[in-house]
Parts: structure tokens; C-alpha cells; sequence
């Protein structure tokens, strides 16, 4: 077997941020504030001048961003809210912990990101039920991209619902110019390690210009804070971001418009290589978005043989994600408005190694292998 390829590197970006990361960390160490420190403070500012908006929050991980926001909304028994099916487990579990109900809603079949019309039927599909009350639409940015918001703001627009965009794979991407942060009533992103900008362990955030809502989410994450810590206005969560876990992401933010670049052209790479391919179909991206490439996810006819051939030569793949929610036994009991495409990609997609970082031999050595693969299929 060849020399094993990480599937995200991560060591080679705290290799290049060297002595300045350690600096950090050490400092916020020193400072003993390990909690909501000077630096958390900090890095929200910078997060905010960064997205283009007035306020962003941190919170202790990408789920409690969501979930922090469904409860400054009050969301609860009675809402619906509209997921896509083609997604992580946290879409539909904040919703169903805020005690309202998740609706399925389908993905489009090129980018996986929502489907408008799919958004449409599913909400109608609601109303004409009504058992439940259409309240708020959470489109998730999937594998960088941002999902197209300028066909789905007017139906939000014109339902009156609420509109989450859940940005956790994409913070840094844009559309027409806007970031994907500045999207919606509010956007939520996560600092998992893995996410084009991810610190050392959890961490999440959420944005916004609606200066009331910072204000509920500032109390909600500290357990219902009013004036002080024994003061508690409201039923809270204890969801606190981690000063070492800021001092990391004021150090990473530094280097993120770089290394988003960077991705870039490790996805034109491999999209070059493969678009002469019948049998390998890579990711599409819609007019006027930049992605930031959180995964590069091909679709191909037989991904067990071609992830099985990748391994002999030492290169990992993924598979985000292989049942849709409104699948999976946790879930499939709430509303779907049916979701064929979710279905039938969720049997088709498979990740490559992505990440900043990854050189053109490395890269070609992958895109070679799976070429191979795909062509003796």
C-alpha cells in the first residue's frame, strides 16, 4: 500500500501558523479568564467585520448556535420549521428539542443544497394540513456552498417565516458578493475541527444585525442571564465559548481569506480532471456563489468499489451523508413532503480529501486512482 493521505489535514495549518498559535494559547492560559475571556470578546468583533454584519455571539458548538436562536425565536410546540433531509442530524434535532416539529423538505440534485419547489409544496403541504403552524425555514449551506437564497428569500419573504441559514460548512463562502453569515434573519456557523474554519475542540457562533436577538442570545447561552449571573430573566443553556478556543480562531481568521483561495484551486483541480469522466459527476456550482469547500463530494455509480480501490493506494474517502433524515429512525416519524433525490444521492456520493493544503502530486495521485477505478468499473 502507498503512503497513507490524510483526509483533512490539519497539521499542516498548525505547522504553518507555528509560533504564533503557541503565543496564544499560552497567553490565554496565562490570562486565567479560560471562560469568556478578553479574546472571546475579541474574536466575536473580528467574526462580525469579517461576515459583514453588527452582532455575532459565540456559543459552545455549531448545534447550540442553532438551537440558541429556535429559543430567542420561541419555537416550540405547534411550529413547523423546514429542513432539508440531505443534511447532519443537528438540522432537525434543534428543532425537535425547541419541542417544534422538523419538515422534511428535498435537496437539489446538482449542488444538495434545498429545492425550492420541494420548500414550496412542503409548506403548502403544511397549511393545507393544518395541524402545525409554518414558522421558520433553516436551508443548510452544504459542503461550502451557499444554498441558493435568491430563490428561496422570496418565498420566505412571502410566507412570513423566519429564515435560519445554517452556514456551518460554508462560513467564508459567499453569494453575489453577500457572505453566506449576513444570509437571513440569523446564520449560524460551527468551529468543529474539521470546518474550513475550525478551532481545537467545539465551538460555535451565530450573526446577525437584529440588535434585540444579540441581546436574547447573550442571556440565553448564560443560563438565562439579566444583569448578572444571578439574575436569571429566562430559561437558558449553559453554552460558553472557550478563550483557548477563541485565542486559536483569532490566529486561524488571519489566514482563512488565504486558505479559502487556497481550497479553491484544489477544487478546480479535481473538477478539471473529472469533468471529461461519464461515470464520475462533480459537484456544480451555481452562478455567482464561491464555495469554500468543505468537502469535495463526487457522485458515482458504485462508490463501495471505488472507496475499497482508494484504500489499497492509502486514500480515504467519506460518505456525508449515506441516509437522509427523513430516513433515519430518530426522524422518520416527522412530516416529509417526500424527498426522491435525497434517496437516491444519499446512495451516490462520495467525499474525496479535501483542504488548503493538499499539493498538485498529492492531489494527482488521487485524481489518477479514482479515474482507474471509476474507468475498469
Amino acid at each position: 500500500m502507498s503512503a497513507p493521505i490524510p483526509f483533512i489535514d490539519l497539521q499542516a495549518q498548525r505547522r504553518r501558523l507555528g509560533e504564533s498559535l503557541n503565543r496564544a494559547i499560552t497567553a490565554a492560559v496565562e490570562g486565567g479568564q479560560w471562560i469568556l475571556g478578553p479574546q472571546v470578546r475579541q474574536l466575536e468583533e473580528q467574526l462580525a467585520n469579517f461576515a459583514g454584519v453588527k452582532h455575532c455571539v459565540t456559543c459552545a458548538n455549531g448545534t447550540d448556535a442553532l438551537l440558541i436562536v429556535l429559543r430567542a425565536w420561541e419555537m416550540g410546540p405547534g411550529d413547523a420549521l423546514f429542513v432539508p433531509a440531505f443534511t447532519f442530524a443537528a438540522s432537525a434535532e434543534v428543532v425537535a428539542l425547541a419541542g417544534a416539529t422538523p419538515v422534511f423538505v428535498d435537496v437539489l440534485e446538482d449542488t444538495f443544497n434545498v429545492d425550492p419547489k420541494s420548500l414550496e409544496a412542503a409548506i403548502a403541504m403544511v397549511k393545507r394540513e393544518g395541524k402545525l403552524r409554518p414558522r421558520a425555514v433553516m436551508p443548510v449551506d452544504l459542503f461550502g456552498q451557499a444554498a441558493d437564497y435568491r430563490l428561496l428569500e422570496p418565498i420566505v419573504a412571502r410566507e412570513k417565516l423566519k429564515l435560519l441559514c445554517d452556514t456551518a460548512q460554508a462560513f467564508g463562502a459567499t453569494l453575489d458578493g453577500r457572505h453566506t453569515a449576513e444570509i437571513g434573519d440569523a446564520a449560524s456557523t460551527s468551529f468543529f475541527p474539521a470546518k474550513p474554519l475550525g478551532c481545537y475542540g467545539d465551538g460555535g457562533a451565530v450573526f446577525t444585525n437584529d440588535g434585540e436577538l444579540d441581546v436574547l442570545l447573550r442571556s440565553i447561552r448564560m443560563h438565562g442571564q439579566g444583569t448578572d449571573k444571578y439574575e436569571n430573566v429566562r430559561v437558558g443553556v449553559n453554552s460558553r465559548l472557550d478563550t483557548i478556543q477563541a485565542a486559536i480562531l483569532i490566529e486561524k481568521l488571519k489566514i482563512f481569506p488565504e486558505e479559502i483561495e487556497m481550497r479553491e484551486r484544489v477544487a478546480r483541480r479535481y473538477t478539471e480532471a473529472f469533468r471529461a469522466s461519464n461515470r464520475i459527476r462533480p459537484p456544480h456550482v451555481i452562478d455567482g456563489a464561491q464555495s469554500t469547500w468543505a468537502q469535495y463530494t463526487i457522485q458515482v455509480p458504485d462508490r463501495d468499489r471505488l472507496a475499497a480501490d482508494l484504500k489499497t493506494k492509502g486514500i480515504p474517502t467519506a460518505i456525508y451523508y449515506p441516509t437522509p433524515l427523513s430516513q433515519q429512525k430518530g426522524y422518520a416519524h416527522y412530516p416529509s413532503i417526500g424527498t426522491p433525490v435525497s434517496d437516491r444521492i444519499s446512495k451516490t456520493v462520495i467525499s474525496l480529501p479535501m483542504h488548503p493544503y493538499l499539493d498538485e502530486a498529492t492531489q494527482d495521485r488521487i485524481i489518477a486512482a479514482a479515474l482507474e477505478s471509476i474507468g475498469n468499473a
